[in-house]
């Protein structure tokens, strides 16, 4: 069929049918997030049975657990040259093949480094789909569903963290082994993935903007009918036309606040802390739950997990009714009073352990209102469809930079400071955040994708 053909080609004008194909195309691009909250999940279960298997010393565990977040970096890093160059879907089958071939090579290695570079292979995928996914569903979204569209992701990323540790609970009753089928299991949802994607659409302004202008139109009309498809396509043709892209266009003085505002979300998303709650929280429990168990901290870790996964949930609901901005002032509020009560808690030994517990759940409800699915959708609709693989790439890069430093060190900073100064520290660059986003970051709810860069313009 001729592009002609297609572009004059009825349409399904039917409201209820185009909301259901956005929402097929978004949930099989979201499949990304469960493989990405799987794999980093997956290795706390494992670990204790790798360390029999290959004899690893403390340094060589370390080298285990890390060298998925080496290959996070990398494949984000490289996420932007990728996506704007071969397109966002061609390049999510990257990922998807990455995914598939570390499941497959981390439950067959025969040694060590094997074991680590297919580790490092599944992180290449972690970063691509990090940075890709979010821009390819907020490009593809209407625009007063996106944000709903887009926590998709980080709600994909929470379910797949609850499933790794539901799964390593089962699959640990095979013994010594169980740790290959515990990464092995990984490579049916990154083959469902994969197959998925050959059935959903480019995005169609990455198809405009290189020049596939009845492709793209094409797209557009099935996602949002062809009258407002006609709009869209006037918009982003005019913004594509207002500058072509260059080298050193992610630092030009309209685009060099926009890249200043996502990546200091990023990191300031990390930052605070999350992670030493959800990488650490079993370790926390056991050493302030007196006369618990083990088990009864895991089982507390677990509940974290599912208001983790409750509160995405509720974020979904309300992002594009409350917006961006006001979400993220009441998460990083309310991040840095749970976080204060929680130190305060720490440091009475008289406090009850439901404090401890209590505050720590609040503290993950807020972030995962806020900061946890709204970072994504922010850093993925405030730059120009020309730059957009680029400059999601940069801040996601810096993401998990934070990530990794912040991971890397909370044991550290708990060992100099002490447990109660540890999270005060983390209350404050709560509150930093919340003075950042007063300060710095305009509400985009609402508004289409061309609209928020007419807004950044005439900031």
């Amino acid at each position: 069929m001729s592009d002609r053909a297609t572009l004059e080609q009825p349409l399904s004008g039917d409201l209820e049918a185009n909301r259901f194909y956005v929402w097929m195309v978004a949930s099989v691009a979201a499949i990304s997030g469960f493989l990405f909250g799987f794999d980093t999940a997956v290795i706390n279960g494992a670990l204790v049975f790798l360390r029999r298997q290959f004899a690893l010393s403390s340094l060589l565990t370390e080298i285990a657990a890390s060298s998925l977040l080496l290959g996070c970096l990398i494949g984000a890093a490289s996420a932007g040259k990728f996506s704007d160059g071969l397109g966002r879907r061609k390049s999510l089958m990257g990922a998807a093949l990455l995914f598939t071939a570390s499941a497959i090579g981390s439950a067959l290695a025969g040694s060590f480094i094997v074991f680590s570079l297919a580790r490092f292979a599944g992180g290449l995928a972690i970063g691509l789909a990090s940075a890709l996914t979010p821009v390819y569903i907020s490009e593809v979204a209407p625009r007063n569903s996106r944000g709903k569209l887009v926590s998709l992701n980080q709600l994909a990323i929470v379910i797949g963290i609850l499933a790794a540790y539901l799964t390593n609970w089962q699959l640990a009753a095979l013994g010594e082994t169980s740790w290959r089928w515990m990464f092995g299991v990984a490579a049916i949802p990154a083959a469902g993935f994969l197959f998925g994607l050959m059935f959903i659409p480019e995005s169609p302004r990455w198809l405009i903007t290189r020049g596939y202008r009845e492709a793209g139109y094409a797209v557009l009309a099935k996602i949002a009918g062809a009258a407002e498809a006609q709009t869209e396509l006037v918009a982003i043709e005019f913004a594509v036309s207002e500058k072509s892209s260059d080298s050193g266009e992610l630092f030009a003085p309209e685009i060099r606040k926009r890249v200043f505002v996502a990546v200091s979300l990023a990191v300031l998303q990390q930052i605070s802390g999350i992670n030493t709650v959800l990488y650490y929280g079993s370790v926390l429990f056991t050493e302030h739950f007196h006369g618990e168990s083990a088990k009864a901290a895991l089982g507390a870790n677990v509940v974290v997990g599912l208001v983790n996964l409750l509160c995405t949930l509720v974020a979904m609901i309300f992002i594009d009714r409350w917006g961006r901005r006001g979400l993220f002032l009441v998460a990083s509020g309310g991040m840095a009073v749970s976080l204060t009560v929680l130190a305060i808690a720490l440091h009475v030994a008289t406090i009850a352990p439901a404090v401890i517990f209590g505050s720590v759940l609040l503290y993950v409800a807020f972030f995962a209102v806020g900061l946890g699915p709204g970072v994504w959708v922010y850093m993925s609709e405030i730059f120009p469809t020309r730059v957009r693989g680029r400059a999601t790439s940069l801040a996601t890069t810096a993401l998990w930079t934070a990530c990794l430093v912040v991971t890397l060190t909370f044991l550290s900073i708990v060992e100099a400071l002490g447990t109660s100064a540890a999270f005060l520290l983390y209350a404050l660059l709560s509150l930093v955040t919340f003075v950042f986003v007063w300060k710095w970051v305009p509400e985009t709810r609402g508004k289409s994708l061309e609209e928020i860069q007419r807004m950044w313009g005439r900031q």
